[in-house]
């Protein structure tokens, strides 16, 4: 016999079996009953039309043909009974398709949701960031605002005839510029001669003869400042070779 032959056979029995079942089946659980169905198909004859749906060979309804003993065995099932049984499958996929659309309803609720918290966060980055730009521009223009005094000093005391004694001045302006300095928590590095140097906070330019212990400080050539923690520049300085130390 030819396999296709076969086939529908094992098709035309599965039906067969599959609307007799149904037909006889008790009032009380059609839940259980339906389950209870599509568990012996698994497992019974549906296993070779299954197996052909897994090796991706679908099954046409054009090519299920129904035989003369099965549309019999239709008609000796009572009017009543096959109404009711279908009224029972239609309530149920109706059930079904309610509860569907539900579930499609919330998921596209929630997709909505989510979308709207990831708008709102890109948001708040794009505030946050324009706000720390305008602090920092606040902050900037604070402190510029505040060196300008001290620049129109500095341009009073160059405007003194020559042979004035300019020193008092700019001393003043120099002490105002601290201030400032101050007031942004900026310090100066200065290290005292003989100190150790210390790498983050200072930069050896050079060894020279000294009569400070070898490797020790022995001129500082610039200070640096330190903000914070932040040290803004290194301060400059020359360490002893330890020549010049009186051994005594």
């Amino acid at each position: 016999m030819p396999a296709d032959a076969d086939s529908n056979e094992r098709t035309e029995e599965s039906v067969t079996e599959f609307l007799s079942d149904l037909a006889t089946a008790p009032d009380e659980d059609v839940d259980a009953v339906l389950a209870d169905i599509v568990s012996d198909r698994a497992s019974g004859q549906t296993s070779d039309t299954d197996s052909s749906t897994e090796r991706g060979q679908s099954v046409d309804p054009a090519d299920v043909r129904v035989d003369d003993a099965l549309l019999t065995e239709l008609a000796e099932i009572p009017e009543e009974r096959l109404a009711k049984t279908l009224a029972v499958l239609r309530t149920e996929t109706d059930r079904l398709e309610t509860k569907l659309a539900k579930e499609q309803e919330r998921a596209d609720d929630l997709e909505s949701r989510l979308a709207r918290k990831q708008a709102d966060f890109q948001n708040y980055k794009k505030r946050q960031k324009k706000r720390l730009e305008d602090e920092k521009e606040r902050a900037t223009e604070d402190f510029v605002t505040r060196l300008l005094d001290v620049r129109d000093n500095l341009e009073r005391a160059l405007d003194q005839d020559e042979d004035a004694d300019i020193r008092g001045g700019v001393e003043s302006t120099l002490d105002q510029f601290d201030q400032q300095l101050e007031r942004e928590n900026v310090e100066t590095i200065h290290p005292d001669v003989g100190k150790e140097t210390d790498p983050r906070r200072h930069e050896v330019l050079a060894t020279i003869a000294a009569d400070q212990p070898e490797d020790t400080i022995a001129q500082v050539h610039r200070p640096g400042y330190v903000m914070g923690e932040k040290v803004l520049r290194p301060a400059q300085v020359a360490v002893s070779d330890g020549s010049l130390v009186d051994d005594e």
